[in-house]
C-alpha cells in the first residue's frame, strides 16, 4: 500500500520542488497550500490521483477540516510535512502587532496544531513520520529577523520535544534546516531589503532542500541540514553567542557583497528589475 503523506506550503518554492520529486513515486500526495490557483495547476501537471485542500493554516476550523478531508479520502496518514512558513522583512519597531502575530501563527502555531490533529492518523501507520522544515535560524539567530528567528527556534524546540514524546508511539520527527533558499520568499527579502547576512554564500536551490526531504522520508534523522557545515558552524557559533556583536559587521559586509551579488543574478535572470535605483520583482515572481 502506497504511503499517504500530507505537505503543507505545497506551492511554494520548496513545496513544488518536494512534490515533483515525491510525485515519481507510488505514493498518495496531499497537497495543502492557501494559493488554489497553484494548487490547480500542480494538480493539473501531475494528475488526478493527486490530492489536493487550499486553506488558511492559521484558521482552526480548516485544520480541522483538513484532517477529516484526509481521513475520509485516504483512511490514514503516513507523513506530515510541514513546509509552509512566510517572512516579513523590517524592524521590529515598525512593525504592527497584526503582521507579528501572523508570523508567529504560520510559522509557528499552525504547525503545532496540525501536528496535534495528525498524531492520531499517524499513530495508523507503521511507517509514521512527521517532518518539518525549520531553518537554520532555529540555530543562528539573525540581525533584523527576530520575529521569525523567535518563530524557528520555537519550532525546531517543539520539534525536538515532541521526538521525545512520539519515539515510544512509533512517530519520527524529523527537522530539516536550510539556510538561504532561492524561492520567491527569499527574492522579495532581497529586494526589500531584508538581513543580509543570509547571503554570505550564494543561496541553494530549492530542489536542493527538497531532495534532503525526500532523504529524511525515507530515512527518518531528528536535524539535518543540505550544507551540513552550516549546521555544525552554526552549533559552535551558539556556544559562545556573546561574542556575535563583535563579529557582526565582518559578516555583514560579506552578505552585502553577497545581496548584491544575488540581485544583480536575479536581473540577468529577468526576475527582478531596478527602477528609478529601486529593485522589484517581476509580477509573476511575486509571493502571495
Amino acid at each position: 500500500m502506497s504511503d499517504v503523506i500530507l505537505i503543507t506550503g505545497a506551492a511554494g518554492g520548496i513545496g513544488q520542488c518536494l512534490t515533483r520529486q515525491l510525485s515519481r513515486r507510488p505514493v498518495q500526495l496531499v497537497l495543502v497550500d492557501r494559493d488554489a490557483r497553484g494548487l490547480a495547476a500542480l494538480r493539473a501537471e501531475l494528475g488526478e490521483a493527486t490530492l489536493t485542500y487550499a486553506a488558511d493554516l492559521c484558521d482552526e476550523d480548516q485544520l480541522a477540516a483538513l484532517i477529516d478531508f484526509v481521513q475520509q479520502r485516504c483512511g490514514r496518514l503516513d507523513a506530515l510535512v510541514n513546509n509552509a512558513a512566510i517572512v516579513r522583512v523590517g524592524p521590529l519597531t515598525e512593525r504592527s502587532p497584526a503582521s507579528i502575530r501572523q508570523e508567529l501563527d504560520i510559522n509557528l502555531l499552525a504547525p503545532l496544531l496540525l501536528a496535534r490533529l495528525a498524531i492520531p492518523l499517524l499513530r495508523r501507520s507503521t511507517n509514521a513520520r512527521l517532518v518539518t522544515t525549520v531553518s537554520l535560524a532555529g540555530i543562528f539567530p539573525t540581525p533584523e529577523s527576530p520575529v521569525y528567528c523567535a518563530s524557528k527556534f520555537g519550532l525546531r524546540g517543539a520539534m525536538l520535544a515532541l521526538a521525545q514524546d512520539l519515539a515510544p508511539q512509533g512517530i519520527r520527527v524529523c527537522c530539516v534546516l536550510p539556510s538561504a533558499t532561492d524561492t520567491p520568499m527569499l527574492r522579495h527579502e532581497a529586494i526589500a531589503g531584508g538581513n543580509a547576512l543570509q547571503f554570505m554564500d550564494p543561496p541553494q536551490s530549492p530542489e536542493t532542500v527538497a531532495r534532503l526531504l525526500v532523504q529524511v522520508l525515507d530515512r527518518p534523522r531528528l536535524e539535518s541540514a543540505p550544507r551540513a557545515g552550516e549546521l555544525w558552524l552554526s552549533r559552535l557559533a551558539m556556544l559562545v553567542p556573546d561574542l556575535l556583536p563583535r563579529l557582526l559587521p565582518f559578516f555583514q559586509r560579506r552578505g552585502e557583497r553577497g545581496l548584491r551579488r544575488y540581485l544583480s543574478d536575479l536581473e540577468q535572470r529577468g526576475l527582478a528589475e531596478r527602477h528609478e535605483g529601486t529593485w522589484r520583482l517581476r509580477p509573476d515572481d511575486r509571493p502571495d
